[in-house]
């Protein structure tokens, strides 16, 4: 099963030292330059804990988890 939820890299602040190909390593690889490629699938439920702690773990936090969709909040005008 899927989460709403997708692996998502700040590439402007990626180092790229590589961890988070070493915690996902089937959700991200490196490029020739040791930047992450993310698959732009959904993340499996099953996958979602190690994900959170990979982006905790990010030496400088350019992992994260992001929501698939941002639906606009309810109109609450009556």
């Amino acid at each position: 099963m899927s989460t709403d939820q997708h692996i998502d890299i700040d590439r402007t602040s990626c180092r790229a030292h590589g961890l988070c190909a070493e915690l996902l390593p089937d959700h991200i690889t490196l490029d020739e330059w040791g930047y992450p490629l993310v698959q732009r699938t959904p993340v499996p439920s099953r996958t979602v804990k190690r994900a959170r702690r990979a982006a905790a773990d990010c030496p400088v936090l350019a992992l994260r988890l992001t929501p698939a969709t941002t639906l606009p909040p309810p109109n609450r005008n009556p």
